[in-house]
């Protein structure tokens, strides 16, 4: 049985709801934005600074995020705020796989935790119409702003991911799954990932 699955994903491909449902199903505790903001608090980062951080940090100084100690670097003011709290979010993670029986959404969570035993890492896209009308329906937003803010997130996603690993985001040899949410279905990925975390 997997005790920790992992979840990275497009914008607009189901990969949240897929692991907030999941983690209902088998009763695991849901970590997703949730991280962010609580490493952003532990830091008393103000909550509108938080998305300007994410997109702010070179990597240079984290070199390898798993290779950094079990709590990170995060109590060492003389790094920069941005890397502060990536390394915050990595305690979280950690912390989390540590106390185990959790699905994990996004955060470099597959990578940090790639080493881990009983630890299943997932990938969630889905073709681009199919999560252009997801953003429109879900978020209730025109298709330019839509089309606009798939670019936007999935490029956040995937700087964020790259700058802080030595992997390439949504490479599926990275992944033990690899799930196309568009044409599976929200529900049916959730019962292929409960018969997956079964091992």
């Amino acid at each position: 049985m997997y005790d920790v699955i992992t979840i990275e994903r497009r914008y607009a491909s189901g990969g949240h709801e897929i692991g907030k449902k999941l983690a209902e199903a088998l009763g695991y505790k849901l970590y997703d934005r949730n991280i962010l903001l609580q490493a952003a608090q532990t830091l008393e980062i103000p909550f509108y600074n938080i998305e300007a951080l994410e997109e702010s940090s070179s990597g240079n100084i984290l070199m390898n995020l798993s290779k950094t100690p079990l709590g990170g670097l995060s109590g060492n003011k003389n790094l920069p705020l941005a890397d502060q709290l990536f390394l915050e979010e990595k305690r979280i993670v950690e912390k989390a796989a540590e106390e185990g029986n959790c699905v994990i959404v996004g955060r470099a969570s597959g990578y940090i935790l790639k080493d881990r035993a009983n630890s299943l890492h997932v990938f969630i896209y889905a073709d681009h119409e199919k999560r252009l009308q997801r953003a429109i329906e879900r978020e209730g937003i025109q298709k330019s702003e839509a089309e606009s803010a798939m670019k936007k997130n999935d490029k956040r996603r995937k700087n964020f991911y790259n700058a802080l690993t030595t992997h390439e985001w949504g490479d599926p040899k990275n992944y033990d799954l690899y799930m196309n949410a568009g044409n599976l279905g929200i529900d049916q990925c959730v019962r292929i990932l409960m018969e997956a975390a079964k091992g």
